[in-house]
């Protein structure tokens, strides 16, 4: 009996501490979507905090990752150590 190949889905997964907070981020090929807990970034409170999560992608540039979908997840801690 013949299978017929597995599409494989390019992603990785990690996840990073600081005092209590943990988080986790997942990154897929996509069109560029931007989650974290489940809202978009342009929802993200406070303000100012969004601009720290925004960093490294203004940084590299905002065409590196029109291709790629990252969803975070953040638990615990207060705002400023859930952006760090």
């Amino acid at each position: 009996m013949e299978q017929a190949p597995k599409e494989t889905t390019n992603s990785v997964q990690v996840f990073g501490r600081k005092k209590t907070a943990t988080a986790v981020a997942y990154c897929k090929t996509g069109n560029g979507l931007l989650k974290v807990n489940g809202r978009p970034l342009e929802l993200l409170e406070p303000q100012i905090l969004k601009y720290k999560l925004l960093e490294p992608i203004l940084l590299l540039g905002k065409e590196r990752f029109a291709g790629v979908d990252i969803r975070v997840r953040v638990k615990g801690g207060g705002h400023i150590s859930q952006i760090y």
